[in-house]
């Protein structure tokens, strides 16, 4: 038993040693296995007394969940007559409202096609005037191209400017206070002469028309075109001044200036913006250039002054007319009070007839009635008044 085994480092381990070591070894691996089962078996009591357990627990869960989907079932029972019953609700509901959306959309339909109705018709009326302004666009255009046709001859551009100077003249001016183709003593003859008030020598008009100088001068395309389309517009102006200012300024015979009348406003423009020189060698030869606006401008001055002229020289029969007519207001004033006195009589008249009618109606309401016991007094009074005898009658 004491024979050596095997050396571990230093100490020699004998057969005796290894055999109480591994008996110790067994021991101690058999005592650890016993632990072990015993661990084992409370293990297992206690899992199975955690599985009893929640046996119990999942039985009342159960118990819960049978008792909950009892509940939940009668809920879901009574939810459903209740869906039901907000079913029919709804059903009911919105067949209303889509009998009320039907009428009402019916009547927006019928409102709509009155509408429509009317619009329709209006809409023809306008294309009625549609066709009429149509119409009168083609007279017009027809007019101006007659218009154009006239302003492009020299002659029938003298006499349509002729015409608006006549047109204007006449309009504002008496018959006495002007002459059309006023003839001097030279021969020569004015377009129009305006007579002043106190004066004998007449104010000479004269149309002019420089169309085709104008046109020119607008439709210039380049600068040189400008250019001598300005020189060409300048020149025939400033011939057309030195006319006037040769043949209708005598003096003693004629006013000290003379109008030359530019029958357009936009040609009077175009001379105003572009040839200022020209204006003003007009004012120095004498020579007013009128558009159709100043010339109407002139004119009521003119009449102004006849006006007042007129009013001076008519001023003594004015005051003795306004004597008479003074006279003819005392004299309506008078028989006004007349009138108003024959009025008063005739209020007092007519008041003093209805209270006899007054009298006479209730009188006539009595006889109505049978009223004829009378007091002797009153039947004495009415005897001497000599009235019929009446019960109520004497007092009244």
């Amino acid at each position: 038993m004491d024979q050596i085994v095997f050396i571990l480092g230093a100490y020699s381990i004998t057969l005796a040693q290894l055999v109480i070591a591994t008996a110790a070894a067994g021991f101690a691996l058999l005592l650890a296995v016993l632990v072990t089962l015993g661990r084992g078996a409370r293990m297992r009591a206690f899992d199975a007394e955690e599985q009893a357990r929640r046996a119990d627990e999942m039985e009342q869960r159960l118990l819960q969940l049978a008792r909950g989907q009892a509940e939940t079932t009668g809920r879901v029972q009574s939810m459903a007559e209740l869906l039901a019953q907000r079913q029919g609700d709804l059903a009911r509901a919105v067949a209303e409202r889509l009998d009320a959306s039907s009428h009402r959309i019916g009547e927006s339909l019928a409102r709509a096609s009155e509408s429509t109705h009317e619009n329709l018709v209006r809409l023809n009326e306008r294309l009625a005037l549609v066709d009429q302004a149509r119409a009168s666009l083609g007279e017009l255009s027809g007019q101006v191209m007659s218009l154009r046709e006239t302003l492009a001859n020299k002659q029938a551009r003298g006499a349509f400017g002729e015409g608006r100077l006549q047109a204007i003249v006449a309009d504002g001016l008496p018959r006495d206070s002007f002459a059309f183709q006023y003839t001097l003593a030279s021969g020569r003859r004015a377009d129009c002469a305006v007579f002043l008030p106190g004066d004998a020598r007449p104010l000479l008009v004269d149309s002019k028309f420089p169309l085709e100088a104008v046109t020119a001068f607008r439709e210039a395309s380049s600068p040189e075109a400008r250019k001598q389309a300005e020189a060409r517009l300048r020149q025939d102006i400033g011939k057309h001044i030195n006319d006037i200012a040769e043949r209708y300024l005598v003096s003693g015979e004629t006013q000290d200036i003379a109008l030359m009348f530019v029958p357009s406003e936009s040609v009077y423009a175009e001379l105003h913006e572009h040839f200022d020189e020209t204006i003003q060698r007009a004012f120095r030869a004498r020579v007013v250039i009128v558009s159709p606006s100043l010339l109407m401008l002139a004119i009521q001055v003119v009449q102004a002054i006849s006006k007042d002229a007129r009013m001076r020289e008519q001023a003594d029969l004015i005051r003795a007319e306004c004597g008479a007519l003074v006279a003819d207001v005392a004299r309506l004033r008078e028989r006004i009070g007349n009138l108003q006195k024959h009025f008063g009589q005739a209020g007092e008249d007519v008041a003093q007839a209805l209270i006899s009618a007054d009298k006479v109606a209730r009188r006539g309401a009595r006889i109505e009635q049978l009223e004829f016991e009378t007091p002797p007094m009153a039947a004495n009074q009415d005897s001497r008044s000599g009235s019929l005898p009446f019960t109520r009658g004497a007092a009244e």
